[in-house]
């Protein structure tokens, strides 16, 4: 007998494209039909949240990662209606301190548009485990993303603001919380925080990588989900 279709939706993080998850999908179920969203329109998450749903299919299980999963909150939030079930990953309910905005600010001021080549390899190797904080090919995987994106993309995110996202509390759908405990841009704490804001969410922890893990375990977060998404 063959499985009823699963509509899923991709959201990247921080200067990633559909690149990102190439590996994951390989170890998704066959009945998963999987459909990109770029972060490449709009000045607020609210803004890109409702350039997006005019893209995506009419009924998903949505799927965010790092800053994509504020854009997925706010999509499961606005369009309770569209989104199934969501999973948010390495993600938080923070916004950005004053010193993390002027950071931001500064590092967009200091690299030239006609020389930008993605990402630094420092801010890579920060975003990884530290087994793998030295591996030449994710470090490069990462920068192509971004170079492919561009300086015009690297502005745009970098700017986005995370203010006026609905709350938590009116995500109605069931929710998935994934976390590493060696994440060192996104905490457990943050995790934790999650599972306390949205209603009936669940959480689970991804060992072996830090911040990047559908590079780092594509493998372990694509069972996580798998199994978890036909219970909803």
């Amino acid at each position: 007998m063959s499985l009823k279709p699963r509509t899923i939706v991709l959201i990247p993080g921080f200067m990633l494209n559909e690149m990102l998850w190439h590996e994951f999908e390989t170890y998704l179920p066959s009945n998963c039909i999987v459909h990109h969203a770029p972060v490449t329109e709009g000045q607020t998450i609210r803004d890109v949240a409702r350039y997006l749903i005019t893209l995506l299919p009419e009924k998903f299980s949505l799927i965010g990662f790092s800053i994509g999963g504020y854009i997925a909150r706010q999509l499961a939030a606005e369009f309770p209606e569209r989104v199934e079930s969501l999973v948010l990953i390495a993600s938080s309910l923070r916004e950005d301190t004053p010193l993390e905005a002027e950071a931001k600010r500064q590092s967009v001021q200091s690299l030239p548009p006609t020389t930008f080549k993605g990402l630094s390899s420092y801010a890579i190797a920060r975003s990884l485990h530290p087994l793998n904080a030295s591996n030449q090919d994710m470090i490069s995987a990462i920068q192509k993303m971004g170079c492919s994106l561009g300086f015009e993309a690297f502005i745009m995110q970098s700017s986005l603001s995370r203010q006026g996202i609905p709350s938590s509390a009116t995500i109605c759908c069931p929710t998935l919380i994934i976390a590493s405990e060696d994440d060192a841009i996104r905490s457990m704490k943050e995790a934790e925080e999650l599972v306390e804001a949205i209603p009936y969410a669940s959480l689970r922890i991804i060992r072996g990588c830090g911040h990047m893990i559908p590079l780092e375990q594509p493998g372990e977060l694509a069972r996580i989900i798998a199994e978890w998404i036909p219970a909803t």
